[in-house]
């Protein structure tokens, strides 16, 4: 019992430490961390901490059950999920966030809520050519088809997680467009820009952002040679207008492994990368996870 409740401490004390603005709740001997606000499009995690071993979580945010899996850290368990919204569905207002843990055969339940704050993202015009604005009758179906295999590609989950923050740059240019960006394109207004563009000549070598699996690569209308790579627990990472492809479908990745090279296919108006991250579904602000710690997304 003494060890138990040293150990205990231990996770309490690292918890209050690194979470010192965080929201948390200790119950049973289970911390809970999360934010209490995210901007729109931001991503955030949230991470529940026990000294004993946890027999399932599971993380219940906008229709969807995440069940994180669990690692061992300075002898606490700890599960961590990735959550977020899209910039180009969310809207400003509150969100439920629902945490259920199991741990030696008893559950504790949290329900919480999430603000979702306004974020203002600048305004940027392009002009492409006009079948890339308003694609020809003859490549609808092919459209279609491609939009049901990202969409069940940005959805894929698997148990183990493999990511790791902050994620790997995948190449070295500066960011020439973000997220967010209010996108009109020939002077019609679009969808919102849902990844970064980094500056990278033709053949530049991408690289994987984290360790994971290549779960999709092939050529589409809009982002022309493209792969998704899953990191496991609801994290996808997204590249376009690639030039080439250096693995295939079903490889398995490292981080910081080149993938592809950079290119200018699809609809693109020179040659760059195009990265997104998708959480749970939702097309998430890349940038934050490559400039913030594990604790700076939990606050």
């Amino acid at each position: 019992m003494k060890r138990l409740a040293a150990v205990l401490l231990t996770c309490l004390v690292i918890t209050a430490i690194s979470q010192a603005e965080s929201r948390t709740d200790g119950r049973k001997g289970i911390v809970l961390a999360h934010p209490e606000q995210a901007g729109m499009g931001q991503p955030f995690l949230v991470r529940l901490t026990s000294a004993q071993a946890f027999d399932r979580v599971s993380v219940h945010w906008m229709g969807r059950v995440v069940v994180p899996s669990v690692a061992q850290w300075k002898q606490c368990h700890v599960a961590i999920a990735m959550l977020g919204t899209d910039v180009l569905t969310i809207k400003p207002g509150t969100q439920t966030l629902l945490v259920r843990a199991w741990s030696g055969g008893k559950e504790t339940v949290w329900h919480r809520s999430v603000k979702i704050v306004t974020r203002s993202y600048p305004r940027q015009e392009l002009s492409l050519p006009s079948k890339m604005v308003s694609p020809p009758g003859a490549e609808l179906e092919r459209i279609k088809a491609e939009r049901i295999r990202t969409q069940k590609a940005k959805n894929t989950w698997s148990d183990q997680r493999l990511w790791r923050l902050p994620f790997h740059q995948p190449v070295g240019g500066k960011i020439t467009s973000t997220y967010g960006l209010q996108r009109v394109l020939n002077g019609k207004p679009k969808d919102p820009h849902r990844g970064l563009d980094f500056r990278a000549p033709s053949g530049t070598a991408v690289e994987a952002v984290a360790d994971g699996r290549v779960i999709l690569a092939e050529s589409h209308y809009y982002a022309g040679n493209s792969m998704y790579i899953d990191h496991g627990n609801g994290v996808i990472s997204l590249y376009f207008h690639l030039s080439e492809f250096e693995v295939c479908q079903g490889d398995i990745v490292k981080r910081g492994q080149i993938i592809g090279r950079a290119g200018c296919t699809g609809r693109a108006t020179g040659p760059h990368l195009h990265l997104s991250i998708s959480a749970q579904g939702q097309l998430v602000d890349p940038a934050p996870l490559f400039e913030e710690t594990t604790d700076q997304l939990i606050r």
